[in-house]
C-alpha cells in the first residue's frame, strides 16, 4: 500500500455532535494535503485524532499498514507522526538553540545525557544549527524560547518538528502570527521538505493554500465535502459557495 496515512470511517462525536462524521482520507509518499473549510468544519478536530491527542468515537487510523488507533501521542512521533504544537511550549526557559538540540537528542536517544560533555553533542548542535538556518532562525539561537516573538514561535514549533525527522507532519495553521511578508519564504521552505515527508496542514490563507498543496480536502459540517486538485476546488461551485466566498475563515 503507498499510503503513509489513511483513514477508515474515523469519527468524533461528543454527545449529539459530530465534530466528525465517517471520514475516509489518503495521502500517499510525499504528499503536500491540505484540509479547508469553514469555522466549525471539524478540521482541528480530525488533526487531533490523527495525532493522538483525541480517541476516536468510531473508526480507525493506519500508519501505512499499522494499525494506530489506540496509540498514544508519543508513540505515533516515533513511528513518523508529527504534529507542531505538541513540544514548544516544554522548552519555554531554554535557548531556540538548546530546544532544537533536546529535540534533535530525543530522537536519537541521547536526551538522558544532553547536559554532558559537549563532544558528545556535537552532531546534534550541528542538525540543530542547520535546522535553525533552514527556517531563518539562526540569528536567533540564543534568544530563550519565551521571549520569540509569536511569529518566530511558529517558525520554532516547526524546527521540532522537523527534528524528529517526521514521515507525516501535521501542521494546523502554520502561517499564524507570521508576518505576511515571510509566510511565502516558510510554505517555500515546507514545499522543499524531502519527497519522503508527507504533510498535512490547516490554513485559512486560500493563496497559500492553492501555491502549496497538490490535493486539497473540503471538510463541512465535520464530513467531506469534496477532495481534488487545486483547479477542481478552485472551480467547484459548492465549494465556492461554504468557503472560497467567505473572508478569511478557517
Amino acid at each position: 500500500m503507498s499510503d503513509v496515512l489513511r483513514t477508515a470511517g474515523l469519527s468524533k462525536h461528543w454527545g449529539a455532535f459530530k465534530a466528525n462524521d465517517g471520514i475516509d482520507l489518503a495521502l500517499p509518499a510525499g504528499a503536500r494535503h491540505a484540509l479547508i473549510g469553514p469555522n466549525g468544519a471539524g478540521k482541528t478536530t480530525l488533526i487531533n485524532l490523527l495525532a493522538g491527542v483525541h480517541a476516536p468515537t468510531a473508526g480507525e487510523v493506519f500508519l501505512g499498514e499499522e494499525n494506530v488507533t489506540g496509540l498514544a501521542q508519543h508513540q505515533r512521533v516515533k513511528r513518523g507522526l508529527t504534529r507542531t504544537f505538541q513540544i514548544n511550549t516544554l522548552f519555554a526557559g531554554l535557548s531556540v538553540l538548546e530546544s532544537v538540540v533536546l529535540a534533535v537528542c530525543e530522537r536519537t536517544g541521547a536526551s538522558n545525557r544532553w547536559l554532558n560533555l559537549l563532544s558528545r553533542r556535537r552532531e546534534e548542535i550541528a542538525e540543530a544549527e542547520a535546522l535553525l538556518a533552514q527556517l531563518g532562525l539562526d540569528g536567533d539561537a540564543e534568544v530563550v524560547t519565551r521571549n520569540l516573538p509569536y511569529g518566530k514561535q511558529r517558525l520554532l514549533e516547526i524546527a521540532l518538528a522537523l527534528a524528529t525527522r517526521p514521515r507525516i507532519l501535521l501542521l494546523d495553521e502554520p502561517a499564524a502570527g507570521i508576518p505576511a511578508a515571510e509566510c511565502a519564504g516558510l510554505f517555500d521552505v515546507l514545499a522543499a521538505l524531502p519527497p519522503d515527508v508527507s504533510i498535512l496542514l490547516i490554513e485559512h490563507d486560500m493563496q497559500l493554500v492553492f501555491r502549496f498543496a497538490r490535493r486539497i480536502t473540503v471538510l463541512v459540517g465535520g464530513r467531506v465535502l469534496t477532495e481534488g486538485t487545486p483547479d477542481e476546488i478552485a472551480a467547484d461551485d459548492r465549494v465556492r459557495a461554504v468557503y472560497l466566498g467567505e473572508s478569511g475563515h478557517g
